[in-house]
């Protein structure tokens, strides 16, 4: 736990404060400290440490954005971009998704084939049901895989 003039010397005053508070970011993201792909903490968490208010919080982080060190994803908040791989912005369900459309595409999952149930792309993807279920929404709605009841998910026959 850190002592009370440690904290202190972590608030931020004076004017600039959210180019001071984007600078202290920058250092983190640049040293490590939020490595690439991760998520930064919340706004509310970055305005308990730094002793600001959330509106200064909101520039330092939309000056990051515009630099490309970080990226904002809905509902996953806002993560660090990598120099060597970007983050990819997509939902869970979307890449489950283009995986499966892959396979289809390659010819690995030929029409009429079975394809992986729900309990197996669960523990592929280490997601949830209701994740891969919109994922197989997704490609039904583009014609590409069809459900049939008690059996399963096939890929389409083109008739």
């Amino acid at each position: 736990m850190r002592t009370a003039p440690e904290r202190r010397k972590a608030w931020l005053t004076g004017q600039r404060v959210s180019g001071k508070l984007a600078e202290r970011l920058r250092e983190r993201i640049t040293t490590g400290v939020y490595p690439a792909g991760r998520a930064l903490p919340s706004e509310t968490a970055l305005t308990a440490e730094f002793r600001v208010a959330r509106n200064t919080v909101r520039r330092a982080l939309r000056t990051l954005e515009a630099e490309g060190l970080i990226v904002t994803v809905p509902s996953k908040g806002r993560l660090v971009q990598g120099a060597d791989a970007p983050v990819d912005a997509s939902y869970r369900y979307q890449f489950i998704a283009r995986e499966l459309r892959r396979r289809i595409e390659r010819g690995d999952l030929g029409p009429g084939d079975l394809l992986p149930s729900e309990a197996e792309l669960r523990w592929l993807y280490e997601a949830s049901r209701n994740t891969v279920r919109q994922a197989f929404a997704e490609l039904e709605r583009e014609g590409l895989i069809v459900s049939r009841q008690g059996k399963g998910r096939f890929v389409r026959f083109d008739e």
